[in-house]
């Protein structure tokens, strides 16, 4: 009778590490399609918390700035709730994947595979989502200040340096890899939910660095400063940064190499050198 009895209990941190080889596995048996098509969704899923964070971040000038950025940061928290829970490939969080490599249950190939055809389609769906906020004009509710937002947030993320905007990506990966990794504790809805939004609001609250969702607050800014000059020349403000060279070169990149830094190395390498190292680690049941 006791044998047939189902936990609720959240996973302990060995059990977790467990959990995240084995659906490391499972990612890299995706076929090309179904990864790619998930990680348009999660591309799609990381700009909608953007996209809610750049509404709620409209707020007037003499508004507090720490519940400013609390508030961007709560609301941001969807996108990756809408991955974990709706079901999306996201290469920041897949970077864990690297637990199943070291633990010899999967390929390195694999997994450049799947960082390689999930940053792709985390590409498609972010700019997609770029585009149809463009196109529909959103960035001009509430008097434009929506859109002044926008370019504000765009203006900075392309006027990074190089080092600076790695540094930025490193502590942005681990707080968004501990998100995941808490919520593969979780064997509720409601669990994973709980997990996701205080790493998530850390991160964005504090200003790192997500390239993910860069792939979105950059586009944007560029599709309606190409498609609404008008628009931008009322800003009252110059965004002589937001070029497609500085968004590929200036942050895209070094962030990307942050990312993999602070989510591969520094969390998902680590663990498995607590967890797995001095055994060969079993495929969560």
């Amino acid at each position: 009778m006791a044998d047939n009895i189902i936990s609720v209990d959240d996973l302990a941190p060995a059990q977790i590490a467990e959990k995240t080889v084995t659906i490391g596995v499972k990612k890299t048996s995706y076929d090309f399609w179904t990864m790619f098509a998930l990680a348009i969704y999660g591309g799609a899923f990381i700009a909608i918390g953007a996209i809610m964070a750049t509404t709620i971040g409209t707020l007037p000038k003499d508004y507090p700035f720490g519940v400013s950025v609390l508030l961007k940061g709560l609301i941001f928290s969807v996108g990756l709730i809408l991955v974990i829970v709706a079901g999306a490939e996201l290469f920041t969080g897949n970077n864990l994947i690297l637990m199943a490599v070291l633990s010899k249950k999967a390929k390195l190939s694999g997994m450049l595979r799947n960082w390689g055809v999930v940053y792709l389609g985390n590409f498609v769906g972010s700019v997609i989502m770029a585009l149809l906020i463009a196109l529909s004009h959103q960035y001009t509710m509430g008097g434009g200040g929506i859109g002044q937002t926008m370019f504000k947030i765009a203006e900075a993320k392309s006027s990074l340096a190089f080092i600076p905007a790695v540094a930025l990506g490193i502590l942005c990966n681990i707080l968004v890899c501990l998100a995941v990794w808490m919520a593969f504790s979780a064997r509720t809805t409601a669990g994973k939910i709980a997990a996701i939004i205080p790493p998530i609001t850390a991160f964005v609250a504090a200003g790192f660095e997500h390239s993910v969702a860069n792939m979105y607050f950059l586009p944007v800014a560029l599709f309606v400063k190409a498609f609404d000059p008008e628009f931008v020349a009322k800003l009252g403000f110059e965004v002589p940064h937001v070029t497609w060279g500085n968004f590929l070169l200036h942050n895209l990149l070094p962030v990307t190499i942050g990312n993999i830094i602070g989510g591969a190395g520094l969390v998902g390498s680590l663990y498995w050198w607590i967890y797995g190292r001095d055994t060969t680690v079993a495929p969560a049941k």
